[in-house]
This record gives C-alpha cells, structure tokens and sequence, in this order.
C-alpha cells in the first residue's frame, strides 16, 4: 500500500527520492528497499568489522551480526520515514539506525557471552595494557595501590562500577548500557565522574601534579 509521505523541502535530489520511492508500491518500492538494504550491511560490517578484534568476533558470527543489524534498521527506517525532517542527507538519517542498531547487538552479545565479569577486578591487566616500563616496577605498583584505595574509598557504587567494567576489563560501552538499563551518555558521564574524583585523590596525595587534576 502506498503511503503519502511529504518531502520536507530544499532536500537534494536523492535525499527527496528515498522516502517517496520507500512509501511507494511496486517494484520502485522493491528496488528502493534493496538498495537501502545493501548500503546498510555494508555499513553494518564495516563497523562490526572495526569492532570485532576486541570483542573476538570473526567470521559467520561477525557477518551473522551485520546483517541482523542491516534488517533490523531497514524495518525501522521503513516504519519511522514521516519523521525524516531533511535535516541531513537521507543517508546520514539513515546511518544512525543502522549505528544505534550494530551498537545495540553487539552489547547484547557481549551481554549473554562475557569473556569476564562485569565487575571482576583485573589490576593485574593494567601495566600491559598501559605501556609501563617494567624497569619502573615499583613506582607504577605504588600508584596502582593509590588507584585502587581511590576506586575503593572515593567512588560511588555505580561509579565504582562503570570504572572497574570499561577501564580494568574493556567491557564494552554498548553492554553497560544494557546491563546497566541506561543511556551511552549517561555512561560517559558517569566515567567522567570517577576520573575526576579518581585524579583529584591521586593529585591531594602527591602521585599525580595538581595542574593536571584542575585540567580534568
């Protein structure tokens, strides 16, 4: 069934053609949503395929993934096209469904199948994954007890939370979101939050300058 969509105006040609071809019928209809469909799994893997080392995914499952992703975007795409209001380049409207709906899969698949728990403590990661020279062993051991009676003693519950899953143990943003039922903005707030506190602590104890706590 065709649907009556009106273009908002001063879209360019192809911004305007998408939505009247989507809501149309017929194989105009058919060829549209093919296209749309092809441009998102091809935005959809190219983004699972920049993500998928730290999170270990490869091959069928990585691709699997995309192409959930690309149906799932096009279904909602097609069911929201009245509330494209021209703002952007039809496309660019279109790649945030598509971005918000890899996000979404990839937290949940790192939700049902964690390679660590949420709030498992792994200090014993951190010099690695920092760089620290080994032949400082125990200035950065000094700073990481520091660190850690901070998380301990300056940190809320939730903060303590947030911090321990994305900076010790690289959980992914996108599964917080879902563990946490909460928002990537919120998440990010939260982290920045911690850091500040965390840096102020280290700095009114001497392990980091005090110019570098007041930039944060």
């Amino acid at each position: 069934m065709t649907r009556h969509i009106t273009t908002p105006a001063g879209l360019d040609a192809e911004s305007a053609e998408w939505p009247r071809a989507l809501a149309g019928a017929g194989p105009r209809r058919e060829e549209a949503l093919a296209r749309l469909h092809g441009l998102l799994v091809r935005i959809a893997r190219g983004e699972v395929a920049r993500r998928g080392p730290r999170l270990q995914l490869t091959g069928p499952e990585l691709d699997d993934l995309a192409y959930q992703a690309a149906a799932d975007a096009l279904v909602a795409i097609t069911s929201k096209l009245g509330q494209f209001r021209g703002e952007s380049r039809f496309t660019t409207w279109a790649y945030k469904f598509v971005m918000f709906e890899v996000s979404a899969k990839i937290g949940r698949h790192f939700w049902r199948h964690p390679g660590v728990r949420l709030d498992a403590e792994s200090w014993e990661r951190l010099p690695d994954r920092f760089g620290f020279d080994p032949a400082q062993e125990a200035e950065w051991r000094d700073l990481l007890g520091a660190l850690r009676r901070a998380v301990d003693q300056e940190l809320t519950a939730r903060q303590r939370r947030v911090f321990v899953a994305i900076v010790l143990n690289n959980v992914p943003l996108d599964t917080l979101v879902i563990e946490l039922g909460s928002s990537r903005n919120a998440i990010y707030q939260t982290l920045f939050d911690a850091r500040r506190k965390l840096r102020a602590a280290l700095a009114a104890n001497g392990y980091i300058g005090d110019e570098i706590s007041r930039r944060s």
